[in-house]
């Protein structure tokens, strides 16, 4: 027999419970910013993917703190206009567990996770050098949704891939060397290793 739920009838973190341990596995964005004063933060983001080719979109959702002050990656997004989205592989996981952990604002995450800090080229946030690949962005809209989150998407303005992870010519990005992880449900992640051709059909 099935198992049905009515939304409305579900707390929020019911709600969440579900949504996150049903909708898998989700990307992990761990995304670097500044604030005004230039100080990094670094935090990971699963409620994240990309939207749009033209223009180019990532989306990110960034949770309020309780009393529905902005978190400092909302923040300093409002206050700069610009963050970067890092793509998690598994050789730095542990390292984005770090920059998840409730550091006091002004902390600089990616120092304590042993992470290294690169300048941006087109925005004043950094992109991380031991990430696979990462794309700078300039804010293009917020969405304000309730209390809780806002759902921030970015125009990527520039790419960074390590070396070995895109073919220059045929931009071939080759998933094995990307090596990304995902999140599933709680504290579970997965990785990406175990796949399979689907051909699209044709009629």
């Amino acid at each position: 027999m099935a198992v049905s739920f009515d939304f409305k009838q579900l707390t929020e973190r019911e709600r969440y419970k579900l949504m996150i341990g049903t909708v898998i596995p989700r990307p992990i964005a761990l995304v670097t910013t500044v604030d005004e004063n230039g100080r990094i933060n670094a935090a990971p983001f699963s409620f994240f993917n990309c939207l749009s080719a033209d223009p180019p979109i990532l989306a990110i959702g960034v949770e309020n703190n309780a009393d529905m002050s902005f978190k400092d990656t909302g923040h300093n997004i409002r206050m700069t206009e610009v963050f970067t989205v890092n793509i998690v592989s598994f050789a730095i996981a542990e390292a984005m567990h770090v920059c998840g952990a409730k550091y006091p604002r002004g902390v600089d995450e990616l120092k304590e996770a042993g992470l290294t800090a690169m300048p941006g080229e087109k925005v004043a946030s950094p992109f991380i050098a031991e990430a696979p690949a990462a794309f700078e962005c300039k804010r293009h809209v917020t969405l304000e949704l309730g209390r809780s989150r806002q759902i921030v998407m970015g125009e990527i303005v520039y790419a960074h891939y390590r070396d070995g992870v895109v073919d220059p010519e045929r931009l071939h990005v080759d998933p094995a060397a990307v090596d990304a992880i995902a999140r599933l449900g709680g504290d579970t992640c997965a990785t990406i290793r175990d796949r399979f051709e689907m051909l699209t059909p044709k009629l």
